[in-house]
């Protein structure tokens, strides 16, 4: 079903009343619709965009998007997370910061800083409890992460990781059409169900005309302590297969692994050298060039 979502009355599009609409007629000509992207607060100077998606999930997608903002921020760069999954929000625990979030003179928020030099906006970081559930309709909840866009003065940044919910609903469907994404990185596990979930983030970032980066499985395998032998807990990996026939690189494979973690519950996630990610060094760089 084509997405009508930004038609100014989707209730009755038709065939007809969608003539000119911007989305069909970027749809039509294969490329992304600009029209709704929102402009970021005007302190802030941001270079690139980064979703981490899953299809499902269960995945580990927040662990990997620490570690993909920790790969970026140990080789020099600039970076941020804005943490989009508003029901689960966890970034902010993994990197030990906690609110409420500051606001400089003018009343914009700032996000909050861990001590690897990472700014994140989280909303447990404007509650006034984080353990308090965030009991809101999906409106609400994308309009929170635009906010986060538009409202939170992110100051200079490389890369802003954007740690989405899982699934193809509301938020993902926000960010991709009002925050300027270069790319996603799709984020999922080894079981047989794999193929399906990974063409469904696939499928609506292609919808959207959003280039994706690259995947990531996450729970690949397990290490023996004693002997060091890789037992497939999930049972054998179908992500090489998945990649070749979507042709996209496989950014790495992470196993269970318990210092990541001991340093994600201690606060501490920036502690950790995610080696099985070291590859998206490369990809992040060169993000101009993959996209074009």
């Amino acid at each position: 079903m084509a997405d009508n979502s930004s038609c100014a009355s989707a209730s009755s599009c038709s065939r007809g009343s969608c003539e000119g609409c911007p989305s069909a007629e970027a749809s039509k000509a294969g490329i992304r619709n600009t029209a709704f992207l929102e402009a970021p607060n005007a302190n802030s100077n941001i270079k690139h965009v980064i979703g981490v998606v899953s299809g499902k999930g269960g995945v580990g997608k927040s662990m990997v998007t620490s570690s993909l903002a920790g790969v970026m921020a140990r080789a020099g760069y600039k970076v941020g997370v804005l943490d989009a999954d508003i029901t689960g929000p966890s970034i902010p625990k993994m990197f030990g910061v906690h609110g409420p979030a500051a606001a400089n003179a003018e009343g914009i928020m700032l996000p909050e800083v861990a001590e690897d030099g990472t700014k994140i906006m989280s909303i447990n970081l404007i509650l006034d409890d984080e353990e308090s559930p965030v009991v809101w309709r999906g409106p609400v909840i994308a309009g929170v992460v635009k906010q986060f866009w538009t409202d939170v003065e992110w100051g200079e940044l490389d890369y802003l990781f954007v740690d989405m919910p899982p699934g193809t609903g509301d938020v993902p469907l926000t960010c991709f059409q009002s925050l300027p994404v270069d790319g996603i990185v799709i984020v999922t596990s080894p079981q047989e169900l794999v193929q399906m979930i990974v063409k469904k983030a696939y499928n609506m970032a292609d919808m959207m005309h959003i280039p994706v980066l690259g995947l990531v499985e996450n729970y690949s395998y397990i290490k023996c302590p004693d002997c060091g032998k890789k037992i497939e807990i999930f049972g054998e990996s179908h992500i090489d297969e998945v990649a070749a026939e979507l042709k996209l690189p496989v950014i790495g494979k992470m196993p269970m692994d318990r210092a990541l973690a001991t340093a994600a519950d201690a606060g501490r996630i920036f502690d950790v050298n995610n080696e099985y990610l070291e590859g998206a060094k490369t990809i992040l760089e060169n993000v101009e060039t993959t996209i074009k």
